[in-house]
């Protein structure tokens, strides 16, 4: 019987949360070194990441390199009046931040800091797992599904990329008429690319 979307999270985020401290330094390295090397990075001032949770590849690096190269960074924050629903907020090393509903970390809700999702120039996205055809399988929530979907439809706002451990990789997952697959996901050992 061929797996679930619930048991390919399960399975995926099993083998991920597996991962010792030092490869998860290792991976969030190299992974900025991947980032880096996307020439359409080069034109992308305005740019939504997340932090890392749940054995996610660690995002601190990339962040960290992007303050560096004086972009600006936006971190997702669950909607207060929209269920279901992103907003992303400017992001500094300053930012007060408070714990959401998961449990994670995001910046505390602040209106003057919110940045419209078309103002952005890429999102890059958390997934679960994600497979040869660039399919990704999120934590159920639909919360980047909703955000990408004028994106998915029209072709126009910020590109999504997927940020992923190389061991999120499966050759095909189950898919459902929502998902909304991505044209480019970047691994510490890789860029998986298809046509958008």
């Amino acid at each position: 019987m061929p797996l679930s979307r619930q048991d390919f999270r399960k399975q995926i985020r099993h083998i991920r949360n597996q991962l010792s401290d030092r490869q998860q330094v290792q991976a969030g390295q190299t992974l900025v070194q991947q980032f880096s090397s996307i020439r359409e990075i080069e034109h992308c001032q305005r740019i939504a990441v997340y932090l890392s949770a749940d054995g996610e590849i660690d995002t601190n690096p990339l962040i960290e390199w992007l303050w560096q190269q004086g972009r600006s960074v936006y971190l997702p924050v669950l909607h207060p009046f929209s269920k279901g629903h992103l907003l992303f907020l400017h992001y500094t090393p300053d930012t007060p931040m408070v714990h959401n509903k998961y449990g994670i970390l995001e910046p505390k809700l602040n209106q003057t800091l919110i940045a419209p999702v078309n103002s952005l120039d890429l999102i890059c996205t958390p997934l679960v797992g994600f497979d040869s055809q660039g399919h990704r399988l999120g934590m159920g929530g639909g919360y980047y599904d909703r955000t990408l979907e004028s994106w998915f439809k029209t072709g126009l706002g910020p590109a999504p990329l997927g940020l992923a451990h190389d061991c999120q990789h499966v050759e095909q997952l189950p898919t459902e008429s929502w998902d909304v697959p991505l044209p480019k996901i970047v691994t510490p050992s890789k860029i998986w690319q298809w046509e958008s």
